[in-house]
């Protein structure tokens, strides 16, 4: 995640903790602050069910109505989640799926709570009445993500159902009318970049202070809209947006968690900004950025996923590649495997990575950025990630070391 309130506006958000290693800055009373980016515990996304109400057409995991898995039971859910708390992890996201059509959801986000764990959760927002929430408030839960992906019919379009916008919009407002702090998850397509400032519109009348804008990543269903997915002057164009709306709700006093998802390469664009707009607050922000890591301590490091079948995965698009199964050993002790193949070279994975990313002179605070994005454009989880939009020029890479990559085999076409 690239913090944009944080980075170019400045602002203290409640991740700070954990993303910048800041001392208070949201931890609570017996979280530890790590000293180091490769030293945190993951954030779990656990698709806790299959089942869902809509039929979004990006869905990562393929879920819906009907579709097979191996969901857990109720029993098992919690001997996880057990697991999960005395390895220390700093919060569970239960998504799916749509989480809430799971009935024991809250009896588990209840055992999490018991054991001191923070839990999220990410949803569609559909089904958050009145009753619903309350129990989300009741349960302790950090925080509720809803998704929407643009204003009215183009949402309803990608979530395949009519009417879904404004039984998430009433989702939101319950959130927001019941203290339960909330915000919004858009995916980034061609399909509703152009409505970008109707959803900052809705975000500020709505008086919501998160949103989070993620870059596609094409698995799933999201693999058949991967010609959907933005070109690089369009994700360029839409930082720029993303950036200048944070600045103007900073500049009129608003306190906003604004964050871009899924790709580390924002974290550089924004720098080499704030270089040009900011240079006096550059130099801190390159601190924190280096501190963080990007991809480098994000997939397999601070980030890990349990899918609906009791898969693990070092992130919640790497379904093609499994690190071990709950079923037959418990998470800590997948995760902690040091013979893992995959794991292995994610936590060391300059000495890995190739092409591009591995002579861009700004590897070290991006980190190769989503390595599961390139294994899934190139089949090389090691080659450039293929939605890096920063030229040649702005990564210092000139014609004496595109000849060293050539020399090497390590030529790979980039999409524009």
């Amino acid at each position: 995640m690239i913090n944009i309130s944080k980075l170019y506006c400045d602002q203290v958000t409640p991740g700070d903790w954990l993303r910048y290693g800041m001392k208070g800055s949201g931890e609570r009373a017996g979280e530890i602050v790590p000293k180091t980016a490769s030293q945190r515990r993951p954030i779990v996304v656990w698709n806790i069910t299959r089942l869902c109400n809509l039929k979004c057409v990006h869905c990562y995991n393929d879920s819906g109505i009907g579709k097979v898995c191996n969901e857990v039971t109720t029993v098992k859910a919690k001997e996880v989640i057990d697991d999960l708390a005395q390895f220390g992890v700093p919060s569970i996201l239960f998504s799916g799926g749509e989480p809430l059509m799971r009935s024991d959801l809250l009896e588990l986000i209840e055992h999490a709570r018991s054991r001191g764990v923070r839990t999220v959760i990410s949803t569609n927002g559909t089904l958050i009445n009145a009753e619903m929430v309350q129990k989300i408030k009741q349960g302790g839960v950090s925080y509720v993500g809803i998704s929407l992906d643009g204003i009215g019919e183009i949402n309803d379009a990608f979530r395949g159902v009519e009417g879904a916008f404004d039984k998430a919009v009433r989702g939101i407002r319950n959130c927001r009318d019941a203290g339960v702090r909330v915000g919004l998850r858009l995916t980034l397509t061609r399909r509703n970049v152009q409505d970008l400032e109707k959803l900052f519109d809705f975000f500020e009348s709505e008086g919501i202070e998160r949103i989070c804008f993620y870059h596609l990543v094409p698995c799933g269903r999201g693999g058949a809209i991967a010609s959907e997915d933005l070109t690089h002057s369009q994700s360029r164009s839409a930082v720029d947006i993303i950036l200048a709306k944070a600045k103007q709700f900073k500049g009129a006093g608003k306190n906003t968690d604004i964050l871009t998802v899924d790709n580390h390469v924002d974290g550089v664009y924004l720098y080499l900004k704030l270089l040009a707009e900011y240079p006096s607050r550059a130099e801190n922000v390159w601190k924190l950025m280096k501190w963080n890591g990007g991809g480098m301590f994000s997939s397999g490091v601070g980030i890990g996923c349990i899918d609906f079948n009791g898969k693990v995965h070092p992130n919640q698009f790497w379904w093609h590649y499994d690190l071990g199964d709950i079923y037959k050993k418990p998470f800590s002790k997948i995760w902690t495997d040091s013979d893992e193949p995959l794991l292995k070279r994610l936590r060391n994975r300059r000495a890995y990575v190739k092409g591009r990313c591995r002579l861009c002179k700004f590897f070290e605070v991006c980190g190769g950025s989503l390595r599961v994005r390139a294994d899934l454009h190139f089949g090389d989880p090691w080659a450039p990630d293929p939605a890096c939009y920063l030229t040649d020029d702005e990564i210092g890479l000139d014609s004496e070391k595109q000849e060293q990559l050539r020399l090497s085999g390590e030529i790979f076409k980039m999409p524009e």
